[in-house]
């Protein structure tokens, strides 16, 4: 299962500056929070809980929430992605893979399950 998505980094810009840190609080757990850098960043984990979402074929929405996805970093920053058991369970997810990136105003994310 695959899952792609690109999100506007100034889209993202606009929510913080608008609503601070509660705008990041409706798609991050405060440990995501705490990985963002900067609004691009932002923008990365947005795409990937969407492509996470994609790649189970669901979308964000009652069977998949955006905390049903939870983003992570290898400590060589490498970014990482996991779902909440019931998902894994469900979908019978092994094991997922997670890329981003950004360039042009956009970030893009691409997750792989099997």
């Amino acid at each position: 299962m695959i899952g792609i998505d690109i999100a506007v980094i100034e889209r993202i810009e606009k929510m913080v500056v608008k609503f601070g840190d509660k705008a990041l609080s409706k798609y991050l757990s405060d440990k995501e929070i705490n990985l963002v850098k900067n609004t691009s960043s932002a923008a990365g984990f947005w795409a990937a809980k969407e492509a996470a979402s994609k790649a189970i074929g669901t979308g964000i929405g009652k069977e998949c929430s955006f905390f049903d996805i939870k983003i992570s970093k290898s400590p060589k920053g490498q970014p990482l992605i996991k779902y909440k058991k019931h998902i894994r369970k469900k979908f019978k997810i092994k094991k997922s893979s997670l890329s981003i990136t950004h360039d042009g105003g956009f970030a893009i994310a691409v997750v792989v399950n099997n």
